[in-house]
C-alpha cells in the first residue's frame, strides 16, 4: 500500500499539480474590498479551525474517523457559495492558484521530510534527563535553520520520544520541542521556515536573515531553554524515576545513514528553486504559472522521497513505528485550511478597503511604520492563518521593495520575520511542522493537550511573556 502511495505521487501528481511560486499575474484576482466581500466569507475557516480545536477534545473517536470528511465539508461550505457569486472563472482561478502554488509543494515538502527522516534511526541508550533532553532540542534547534523545521523536527522527534518512553510527564517536552525545533529555530535562513523562503523569493538577501534574526532568536532559545530545563527537572523529581539503569547499556550509533544525504537533497532542492531562474513557466490556466524551477524542485524531492522509501530496509521504519497517519492527517486538514484561507487572505491584501481595514490601519501612522505593531499582528494573524502568506500580506504592507526593507525599513522588516516565524509557535496550525510533530506523539501514546489545551496552558504563559519582552527591545 505504502509503495503505491510513493509511486502514485512520484508520478502522476507531477502532471497533474507541480509548481509553486510562478507568476501570479493576470489572472482571475478576487477583489477582497468590503464591497464585494464582507468578513462573513471567513466563517468556512473559522469554521474548520473550531473543529480543529472542539472534535478532538469532545467527541475524539469521531474525529479520528472522519476528520478528512469534516475538512471537506467546510471547504464545500465555501465553494459552492463562492461559486455562485464569483463564478467559473475566479473560482477556478483560486482553487487552481491555491492548490498547484500552494498546497501541493507544501505538501510534497512534507512528504519527503516526512518520509526521509522517518528512515532515520537512532540506536543505542539513550536516557531522556532534563540535561539530555535539552540537548536534543538544542540541536534540533541548531538544525532547523539548515535544514528547515520539518525537516529537523522530523528527524529528532522519534529519538526524543523513545528517549523519554520510562516518563510519566512528557507532554512538556513535546510542547518545548514544537517551540523551539518546529518554529524559532527556523529564524536564520529562508531555508528554515517559509516565510523566510518568500521573502528570499521576492528579493531579500539570504544573509540578511542570519545577521537580522541571530540576536532575537538567541534572546528566545536561551530564556526558552533555561525555562525548560528547570520545568524538566521539576517533573522528573515529581515522578521519582531511576534515570541510570544497571542494565547494560548500549553504543550510541545511527540506523539509516543514507537518508541523512537525502535530507542533504532535499536542501539543494529547495536552494535550487530559488537560485536558478531560467524564466521558463508553463501556463496551466490564465495567470496560474508553472515556473521550471519549481517544477524541477518538485520532481527531485519525489524523486528523494522514492529513493527513500525503495532503500531505507523497512526495519527501521517498523523500529521507528513509522505510519503514514500523520502525512495523511496534516494533507487532508490542510487542504481544508488552504481553500478556505483564501477569503480571508483577500480581504487582507484589500488593506484598508476590506473588512479587516483596523488591521492594516493599524500598523502605520502619519510618521511613519509601527513596528511594535507589524510585529504583533503578523504574529498573532501567524498563529491562526497559515504564516507564509500572512508573511507576505504585511510584507506588500510595508511597500514590498525588498531594497527599501532591508535598508531604512530594516525594523520593519525585522519585526514582520520575526511575528511570522517566532508566533508559528502560539498554535498547532500556525506552522506545518507543529500539526505533524503532534500528530507522530500521539501515534506514539502521548496525549497531547486540545487546541485550547495547547494555547492556553502552554503557549499564553510561556511564550507570549517572553514575545512582550522581544518587542520592547527591539521595537519599543
Amino acid at each position: 500500500m505504502q509503495r503505491k502511495l510513493i509511486l502514485f505521487l512520484s508520478f502522476i501528481m507531477p502532471i497533474l499539480c507541480l509548481g509553486a511560486g510562478g507568476d501570479h499575474s493576470g489572472g482571475y484576482h478576487l477583489d477582497g474590498s468590503i464591497e464585494n466581500m464582507s468578513i462573513i466569507w471567513v466563517v468556512p475557516f473559522a469554521g474548520i479551525l473550531l473543529s480543529i480545536a472542539i472534535f478532538p477534545l469532545v467527541l475524539p473517536e469521531f474525529w479520528h474517523h472522519n476528520f478528512g470528511k469534516i475538512s471537506l465539508f467546510w471547504a464545500t461550505i465555501l465553494i459552492i457559495p463562492f461559486l455562485i457569486k464569483e463564478g467559473v472563472s475566479v473560482t477556478l482561478y483560486e482553487l487552481l492558484h491555491v492548490g498547484l502554488l500552494e498546497y501541493v509543494p507544501f505538501i510534497i515538502l512534507l512528504l519527503a521530510l516526512f518520509t526521509i527522516s522517518g528512515g532515520v534511526r537512532l540506536t543505542g541508550t539513550l536516557v531522556g534527563t532534563p540535561i539530555v533532553n535539552l540537548l536534543i532540542i538544542l540541536i534540533g534547534t541548531l538544525l532547523a535553520s539548515w535544514m528547515g523545521t520539518t525537516g529537523a523536527a522530523m528527524l529528532l522527534i522519534r529519538p526524543l520520544i523513545n528517549a523519554n518512553k520510562h516518563r510519566k510527564e512528557k507532554v512538556h517536552i513535546i510542547v518545548f520541542f514544537i517551540f523551539l525545533v518546529a518554529n524559532i529555530g527556523g529564524s536564520l535562513t529562508p531555508l528554515g521556515d517559509p516565510p523566510l523562503f518568500l521573502g528570499f523569493l521576492k528579493g531579500v538577501d539570504f544573509f540578511w536573515t542570519t545577521s537580522a534574526m541571530f540576536l532575537p532568536m538567541v534572546f528566545m532559545i536561551v530564556s526558552l531553554l533555561i525555562i525548560f530545563y528547570f520545568l524538566d527537572s521539576y517533573y522528573l523529581k515529581k515522578e521519582n524515576i531511576n534515570t541510570n539503569p544497571s542494565a547494560e547499556k548500549l553504543k550510541l550509533g545511527v540506523e539509516g545513514v543514507f537518508n541523512i544525504g537525502l535530507i542533504l537533497g532535499v536542501i539543494v532542492a529547495v536552494l535550487i528553486s530559488g537560485f536558478w531562474k531560467p524564466h521558463i513557466s508553463f501556463e496551466i490556466y490564465h495567470g496560474v504559472h508553472l515556473e521550471l524551477q519549481n517544477i524541477a524542485r518538485d520532481l527531485l524531492l519525489l524523486g528523494l522521497t522514492y529513493a527513500s522509501w525503495t532503500y531505507t530496509p523497512q526495519q527501521i521504519r517498523k523500529d521507528n513505528e513509522y505510519t503514514w497517519f500523520p502525512i495523511v492527517e496534516v494533507a487532508k486538514l490542510f487542504a481544508g485550511i488552504f481553500i478556505t484561507i483564501i477569503p480571508a487572505i483577500a480581504i487582507l491584501k484589500a488593506g484598508t478597503n476590506g473588512a479587516l481595514a483596523f488591521i492594516i490601519s493599524s500598523v502605520s501612522s502619519e510618521s511613519g511604520p509601527i513596528n511594535m505593531m507589524y510585529f504583533w499582528y503578523t504574529g498573532v494573524l501567524s498563529s491562526f492563518l497559515d504564516n507564509a502568506p500572512t508573511y507576505l500580506v504585511f510584507f506588500n504592507t510595508a511597500g514590498g521593495d525588498p531594497i527599501t526593507l532591508m535598508g531604512q525599513m530594516k525594523e520593519t522588516l525585522l519585526a514582520i520575520s520575526m511575528g511570522a516565524v517566532f508566533m508559528g509557535a502560539n498554535t498547532y496550525i500556525g506552522n506545518a511542522p507543529n500539526f505533524m510533530v503532534k500528530s507522530i506523539s500521539e501515534s506514539s501514546g502521548i496525549e497531547m493537550p486540545s487546541f485550547f489545551g495547547y494555547l492556553f496552558k502552554w503557549s499564553i504563559p510561556f511564550l507570549v511573556p517572553l514575545f512582550i519582552i522581544v518587542s520592547w527591545i527591539y521595537f519599543g
